[in-house]
């Protein structure tokens, strides 16, 4: 009986003094309460009832920010989510500068959010997020710095308008439509009108027009039609009567 219990002592003791790491973990070690050292991955040994291991994950964590309640800077109410992405660099930092580093990466990046979002206006907002990704991401790898953590990247995922604004901003964008189709159509105009002056002016010269006239006669006999009447103008017959004028007075 006292065989089994020392045997059942000793398992105990190994059990609290064997810590196996996987390749992503890290393990902060306490000797009765001081930082000694961090340790891992792989088969960790550990003095038992002197030392205490916390472990950490150097995986990218990613962390959703919920909807936040934001008052633009043009006085727009709108909600605002987003994602961090970011991952533990100094484990022994994340243990002991921060209680809670998850929770309190997560409370810095709703009041950053709420705080960059209100300096913009609506249509930055809007059209803009690739620099307010930037300006979160900078804001938030500085604060969290200290406490061992790299923030790699922030995106702004959803922004919820209200109803009024939408319908305001449809029919804007209907009415910038209209717009372009408008001076769309006076271009057209424009152009048209400028190339029918020019044919005016090339079509003002008596040759021009008894070439387009004949032209028009060739288009209209290659039809089948009836009997077509056409008045012949007298610039395209003087020629021939200055001829025969000529030869009667020899």
């Amino acid at each position: 009986m006292q065989w089994l219990l020392l045997v059942a002592v000793v398992g105990m003791i190994l059990f609290s003094a064997v810590k196996i790491l996987n390749e992503y973990e890290r393990g902060v070690v306490f000797r009765l309460g001081r930082l000694v050292a961090t340790r891992g991955p792989g088969l960790i040994i550990l003095i038992p009832g002197v030392e205490k291991m916390l472990k950490v994950s150097l995986r990218l964590v990613t962390l959703d920010v919920p909807s936040q309640d934001i008052i633009t800077r043009d006085n727009v109410s709108v909600k605002v989510n987003a994602v961090v992405y970011f991952r533990v660099m100094m484990p022994e930092k994340a243990i002991v500068e921060v209680e809670n580093f998850l929770y309190a990466t997560s409370q810095l990046a709703q009041t950053t959010l709420r705080s960059v979002c209100g300096e913009a206006d609506l249509d930055d907002l809007l059209s803009e997020r690739e620099k307010l990704n930037f300006k979160l991401q900078d804001i938030l790898d500085k604060q969290t710095d200290p406490w061992g953590i790299k923030v790699t990247n922030v995106e702004i995922k959803h922004i919820d308008l209200p109803d009024q604004m939408k319908r305001a901003m449809a029919k804007q964008a209907e009415a910038e439509r209209e717009r372009r189709a408008k001076v769309i159509h006076a271009s057209g105009e424009y152009e048209a009108s400028t190339k029918l002056a020019q044919a005016a002016e090339v079509m003002s010269n008596p040759v021009s027009l008894q070439l387009r006239y004949l032209q028009t006669l060739t288009e209209v006999a290659a039809e089948k039609n009836s009997t077509t009447i056409f008045p012949l103008p007298i610039d395209l017959i003087r020629p021939f009567m200055e001829i025969a004028a000529k030869k009667l007075s020899e």
